[in-house]
């Protein structure tokens, strides 16, 4: 039950940093930069468990549901970071 209940914090333990980035309209380059390393471990564990799937198969559906809940999640930040700041832009979100 620990587990179960980890893993699903994990995938929404990010959206006080995407809320404050939302609110502020506005995230440093260091900001940026973690919450893109965040989203690319995440994405990371994807590949991870098609992997698997295909060569062990092995397949746990609680991680997979909670990895694609935080990569939406994610998703929309991800457009900004790579459309801004890889272009050595300030994230700033519209008003």
């Amino acid at each position: 039950i620990l587990w179960t209940f980890s893993i699903y914090l994990e995938s929404v333990a990010i959206l006080p940093q995407l809320f404050m980035v939302s609110k502020t309209g506005e995230a440093e380059t260091i900001t940026s930069h973690y919450l893109f390393a965040l989203g690319s471990y995440r994405g990371l564990y994807l590949l991870n468990w098609i992997y698997r799937y295909y060569f062990e198969g092995f397949f746990d559906l609680i991680a997979v549901v909670a990895g694609v809940v935080q990569t939406i999640l994610y998703c929309d930040f991800f457009y900004l970071y790579i459309t801004k700041v890889l272009k050595g832009k300030k994230i700033s979100l519209p008003a």
